[in-house]
């Protein structure tokens, strides 16, 4: 499956307005993995910016004039989110101004919906964490997402923290990049498989070996490294133990 996760900045906050986009930053996932692949453009809105707009991202009209009009990259633009799932926070906002853009050009394409499928990641988090903040900063605090750099709103910048938080909130886990040769090194350092316990009877509780906790232990390394995160945790004795969030795995 393929994903482009998408942001724009503006001149201000309502299109139909004519407030324009300056910028369009995309980042590209496969199968929920990032490919390197990247779409960004600054665009001149021929207008100019609102005061409160420039502040949130840093960029006033001068900025911009030698920068090619929306209609110049408009086809490129079309070209890298064709036939894909475009993964937006606060999607309505975004596409509206899209679909506005494409709207003053000649080309025959002339909505987002035309050529791309959206989701929106707040209604997403909003149905995961209700009644909570859902900006992009409060769930990358919420998902340990590092933005310690978004001293000012960017478009790729936010396009990549959103992919951070997406694949974070959509089970991070399923991106984990072990291949066959990390699994099997990992399994080896345990100790041969026990016989599965007799129907029966009282229960037999079988607690791991030394050798089988640090074959556990190497898997949730490696876990951790390709996610950024494990909800599993083992102690000293073998048995379950609650993780940082709270949740018993």
């Amino acid at each position: 499956m393929r994903q482009i996760v998408l942001d724009t900045e503006t001149t201000g906050l309502e299109a139909e307005l004519g407030h324009r986009i300056i910028e369009i930053g995309c980042v590209e996932l496969v199968n929920r993995r990032p490919t390197g692949r990247t779409f960004h453009r600054y665009v001149n809105p021929e207008r100019d910016i609102d005061a409160a707009a420039v502040g949130v991202h840093g960029m006033a009209r001068a900025d911009l004039a030698r920068e090619p009009l929306f209609a110049d990259v408009a086809d490129e633009f079309l070209a890298f989110i064709a036939d894909a799932e475009l993964v937006i926070h606060n999607a309505p906002f975004d596409v509206g101004f899209l679909d506005a853009e494409l709207a003053r050009t000649h080309a025959p394409t002339r909505t987002v919906a035309a050529v791309a499928r959206v989701l929106d990641t707040l209604s997403l988090a909003r149905q995961r964490h209700p009644g909570q903040r859902n900006s992009l900063d409060a769930l990358c605090k919420r998902y340990s997402v590092d933005n310690s750099n978004r001293d000012l709103h960017g478009a790729l910048l936010d396009a990549r923290l959103l992919a951070d938080v997406y694949l974070a909130m959509t089970g991070g886990q399923a991106a984990l990049a072990l291949d066959d040769r990390g699994f099997a090194q990992a399994l080896s350092l345990g100790s041969e498989a026990r016989a599965p316990l007799r129907s029966g009877g009282p229960l037999i509780v079988i607690l791991p070996t030394p050798d089988e906790l640090v074959a556990h232990e190497a898997l949730l390394a490696l876990v951790a490294k390709a996610s950024g995160r494990c909800a599993w945790a083992v102690d000293a004795a073998g048995t379950l133990a609650e993780s940082k969030t709270g949740a018993i795995a």
